[in-house]
C-alpha cells in the first residue's frame, strides 16, 4: 500500500528494449490516493451505518474495500517490475538484502507509530503483555487462532490485516520471482516475446491459487480467517505483476508495445468496465453488505469482480506507452499526487481518527452522520498522514542507500 509509480523508458531504436530503471509515473500516486480514500469512505459507511440503509445510493460505498485490491495490484506492478526486467533482459535480479531493507524502512516505522497509539488507547490489560505487542508489531496477529480481539484486529487496527498480507507478499516475492524466472527462461529461452508470454502464463497459475484457496476456505467448514491470508489475495498481486511484465515488454517496438499503447489509449473504456464491475459488485452477488462473503459463490464472484475493477483502473496508467491521456492529467496533478504520497498514513490513521471522533461526540457505532463524519475523518486523517509522512516516513526513507533513494 505504499508503492509509488514508475515507468520504463521508451525504446530509442526499433527492436531494442531500454532498461526500465524506473522513472516516476505520477498518475500511479494519484491512483493510490483514490484507493486510500475509497477504503476510508467504506469504513466510515460501516461505522455510521449509512451503508445499511435502504436504497441504491446507500449501497454504493458498500464495496469500497475494493481499494485494497487496487493497492495490491499496484504493489505487484511496482515491486515485481525490476524482477520482470531481469527475466526479460537476462540481467541480474535485484539484491534481496537491499530490497527487504527498503521495504522494512518504508513500512514499519510509520506502522509502529500508529500501532503504539492504538494499543495505548484501547489495549487495556494487554499493555503489559509482551506477546500481544510482538504480535501487533510484527503484523502476525492475523495468524492467531484464538485472538484477544473481535473482528480482523484490535480496536483501531482492524484494517491492518491487509498490511499483513502486503508483508507476506514482500517476503514471498523474491522466491516467486525466481520461480517465474526459471520457468520463463527454461531450455535457454532468450526471445523476449517468448519469455514475456511464459511469465504471463506463470502468473495466471499464480493467480489461480486464490480461487483454489477460496474453495478450500469453505470445505469442509467455512474458515473466514483464511480470507485475510496471502493466498486469498494472490490474484491481485499476480495481476499487478502481469502489468509489470507488459510495462517492460512495451519498451520494445513490437507486440508488447502495441498492446500497452492500445490499453493506454483505451483508458475510458477500461474505467467504464471498472465502474460496471463495481456496480455489479454492490449487488448481493458478492454477499451481504459489510459482512463478507457468506457462501463459496459470493467469494468467487468477489474475487473476479474486484480483480476486474483494480486491473481496469490501473492498467491504462501502468506504462509510458503512447501519449498522456486525461486519466494521467486527472490523477497526476500536484494535489492528487501529494495525497498519494501521504496515502499510507491515511490508511494507517483512519480507524483511530474515526473512533476518537465518535468518542468526542459521544456517538455509538451505526448511529452517525455520514457526510459530516466522512469530511471530519478524511480531513483529520489527512492531517495526521501528512505529519507522519514528513516526520516519520521521509526520515527513515533517507536511511536507504543513495542510489535507490527514490521512493518505492
Amino acid at each position: 500500500m505504499t508503492e509509488s509509480g514508475s515507468t520504463p523508458g521508451s525504446a530509442s531504436t526499433k527492436g531494442t528494449l531500454t532498461h526500465p530503471r524506473l522513472g516516476h509515473l505520477p498518475a500511479l500516486d494519484g491512483m493510490r490516493a483514490l484507493a486510500a480514500f475509497t477504503v476510508l469512505t467504506f469504513h466510515v459507511a460501516i461505522e455510521t451505518g449509512a451503508g445499511l440503509r435502504p436504497g441504491f445510493l446507500s449501497t454504493l460505498p458498500t464495496r469500497g474495500d475494493v481499494g485494497v485490491p487496487i493497492f495490491f495490484v499496484l504493489s505487484g506492478l511496482l515491486l515485481y517490475r525490476p524482477f520482470a526486467a531481469a527475466a526479460l533482459l537476462g540481467e541480474p535480479a535485484p539484491g534481496i538484502g537491499g530490497y527487504l531493507r527498503k521495504r522494512a524502512l518504508r513500512i514499519l516505522p510509520a506502522y509502529w507509530t500508529v500501532a503504539a497509539v492504538a494499543m495505548i488507547l484501547w489495549a487495556g490489560e494487554r499493555l503489559d503483555d509482551l506477546g500481544s505487542w510482538l504480535q501487533i508489531l510484527t503484523l502476525t496477529h492475523v495468524y492467531d487462532p484464538e485472538p484477544w480481539w473481535t473482528g480482523t484486529g484490535p480496536k483501531g487496527l482492524a484494517q491492518m490485516w491487509s498490511l499483513s498480507v502486503e508483508i507476506a507478499f514482500y517476503l514471498s516475492l523474491p522466491l516467486i520471482a525466481r520461480g517465474l524466472h526459471a520457468f520463463a527462461r527454461r531450455k535457454g529461452a532468450a526471445d523476449l516475446d517468448v519469455v514475456a508470454r511464459r511469465l504471463l502464463i506463470g502468473l495466471a497459475f499464480l493467480g489461480a491459487i486464490s480461487f483454489a484457496w477460496t474453495v478450500l476456505s469453505f470445505y469442509p467448514v467455512y474458515r473466514p480467517v483464511l480470507n485475510v491470508w496471502l493466498p486469498r489475495s494472490l490474484v491481485y498481486f499476480a495481476a499487478g505483476m502481469a502489468l509489470a511484465v507488459v510495462s517492460v515488454w512495451a519498451g520494445r517496438q513490437g507486440y508488447g508495445r502495441r498492446l500497452a499503447e492500445a490499453v493506454t489509449a483505451s483508458w475510458g473504456t477500461c474505467w467504464a468496465i471498472a465502474a460496471l464491475a463495481y456496480l455489479i459488485a454492490v449487488t448481493p452477488i458478492t454477499g451481504p453488505r459489510f459482512f463478507g462473503t457468506d457462501r463459496l459463490w459470493t467469494g468467487l464472484f468477489e474475487l473476479i469482480l474486484y480483480t476486474v475493477v483494480a486491473v481496469a483502473l490501473v492498467a491504462p496508467l501502468a506504462t509510458a506507452a503512447g501519449p498522456p491521456t486525461p486519466a494521467h492529467s486527472l490523477l497526476g496533478n500536484r494535489v492528487v499526487r501529494y495525497l498519494g504520497k501521504i496515502s499510507y498514513g491515511v490508511f494507517l490513521w483512519q480507524f483511530i481518527v474515526l473512533y476518537l471522533w465518535f468518542e468526542a461526540l459521544d456517538r455509538q457505532t451505526w448511529n452517525g452522520d455520514m457526510p459530516v463524519d466522512l469530511i471530519a475523518v478524511a480531513g483529520l486523517s489527512t492531517l495526521l498522514a501528512a505529519a507522519t509522512y514528513h516526520l516519520v516516513e521521509v526520515p527513515f526513507m533517507r536511511l536507504r542507500p543513495s542510489a535507490s533513494r527514490s521512493r518505492a
